[in-house]
């Protein structure tokens, strides 16, 4: 990188603020207060982002007069749920090719359930009138390399020979930069209906609101200290109170799980974006993007990016950053050298934007697990559930396991119980020093297939085949 294009790229981040553009919001609610005393409940929600609140709000759909109350750590919708880019996708899986892979004998069936999943959200916001500028406009997965152009066709052949491809495109380099115009692109596979753009924190402010009206308790800066049983219930210890319930349901997702035993199938991963200033029009005719479509490119080390409602682009993604010993700090959240490394990264993509500055620069993280695609399971004889490890996809898939949480915990069997992708676990991480010294090998070698045509070394196809990875 030259000196003086790494000097024109840093220059667009000099005002950028630190802190996630959803979450700097004037229209940001008032915390709710924190609990104080001994109370009870029916069903005790711990954590207030998308997995808690999607919890919360269907219990009380399914059941009106059950006592309902959620307890979260800080704010609601202040960790990953306010910091996400806003891609709300139907993939139950972490997109098809993950769910392909590891449950080709249901993966008709997640797709339909993903599908009715989307619809179902969208349904929600519309009922609840939830302000979060959704809009059902696709995705398109593009290609920047003649090795990734052709992996999308022949992907898109295969997925098109199983009955999979209802709603996809492929697109040429032509018809890619029709829809939006880069130089970089050379291919694109256009998912038409199968993921929405929101605005990921009026989402959870939007579903705090319907909790609310239904009756839900919450409260806020309220953090779940230690959960035991207690009777025929569960207790759960807060810095000023307690509570005792019958039934449990953990949405801590990146935070530790009060489940200790669940700890190990986690581990969280920082992930960056940036924001830029609104577009002009004759800016945004540059890029011709008026379809408003979601993007991400197809290598290991990925970006995704997106226009929010006042047009401007969000792009993140590439650097994906492992903590030793999988530790969650606040200092985390906050990366200059990966901000630097996106912005040149942005106006490569899009050089008719030079001169665009960033207003806002943030990271937060994911919690992932080594299948890519969340996990379920009870503990305490069925009295509490659990869901975690979304790997950075959980805007919609949250939904669906909260669906799973409150069928496990009223011992249904349903047809989503039934999915093996439910009953089985996905390996865990290895203790440290072993978890950070793989994790970086991964990354390693990950980044070194981008940079040969995509092929995969030896360390890798052995990951692929124990069914492990790491991704970007």
């Amino acid at each position: 990188m030259a000196p003086g294009a790494m000097s024109r790229w840093t220059t667009s981040l000099s005002e950028a603020r630190p802190v996630s553009y959803w979450l700097d919001d004037p229209g940001r609610p008032a915390p709710e207060p924190a609990l104080t005393g001994p109370v009870t409940c029916d069903l005790l929600v711990v954590g207030g982002g998308y997995s808690g609140l999607w919890t919360a709000l269907i219990a009380k759909e399914r059941d009106p007069s059950r006592d309902v109350m959620l307890v979260e750590g800080r704010e609601v919708g202040w960790a990953a749920s306010g910091r996400n880019g806003g891609f709300c996708a139907a993939s139950l899986t972490h997109g098809l090719a993950n769910g392909l892979a590891r449950w080709p004998g249901e993966i008709h069936t997640l797709e339909r359930l993903g599908a009715r999943n989307l619809d179902a959200i969208e349904e929600t916001v519309a009922r609840h009138s939830i302000d979060c500028d959704f809009e059902r406009t696709g995705e398109i997965d593009v290609a920047t390399e003649p090795y990734q152009a052709e992996e999308l066709r022949s992907w898109y052949e295969e997925i098109a020979a199983r009955g999979l491809a209802d709603g996809i495109e492929f697109l040429d380099a032509h018809a890619v930069r029709e829809q939006v115009d880069s130089p970089t692109f050379r291919a694109g596979l256009h998912d038409r209906r199968g993921v929405a753009m929101l605005n990921p924190a009026r989402l959870a402010w939007g579903l705090k609101r319907a909790c609310l009206a239904l009756g839900v308790r919450v409260y806020e800066h309220t953090p779940a200290l230690t959960l035991k049983r207690y009777g025929a219930g569960m207790a759960v210890r807060t810095p000023y109170g307690a509570v005792r319930a019958r039934r449990v349901a953990l949405g801590t997702n990146v935070f530790p799980s009060l489940v200790r035993r669940v700890r190990p199938y986690t581990v969280p991963v920082y992930d960056y974006a940036l924001m830029t200033e609104p577009l002009t029009d004759a800016q945004l005719a540059s890029v011709g993007w008026r379809n408003r479509q979601g993007l991400g490119d197809s290598a290991n080390q990925f970006h995704y990016f997106r226009l929010s409602a006042d047009n401007r682009i969000l792009w993140g993604g590439y650097d994906a950053v492992y903590p030793y010993g999988g530790r969650v700090r606040a200092e985390y959240d906050d990366r200059p050298e990966t901000y630097a490394r996106l912005a040149g990264h942005f106006f490569t993509c899009f050089p008719q934007l030079e001169g665009v500055r960033f207003t806002h620069a943030w990271g937060g993280a994911i919690d992932t697990c080594s299948r890519f695609s969340a996990f379920f399971g009870t503990a305490h004889a069925g009295r509490v559930a659990y869901a975690a490890g979304y790997t950075g996809l959980g805007v919609g898939a949250t939904r669906f396991g909260a669906e799973v949480m409150l069928d496990l915990l009223a011992g249904e069997r349903t047809e989503r119980t039934e999915l093996q992708m439910v009953r089985s676990k996905p390996l865990p991480f290895p203790p440290e020093p072993f978890a950070w010294s793989g994790i970086a090998l991964t990354k390693w070698a990950l980044a070194r297939a981008d940079a040969h045509q995509g092929r995969r070394n030896l360390w890798l196809r052995t990951m692929d085949r124990l069914g492990l990875g790491f991704d970007s």
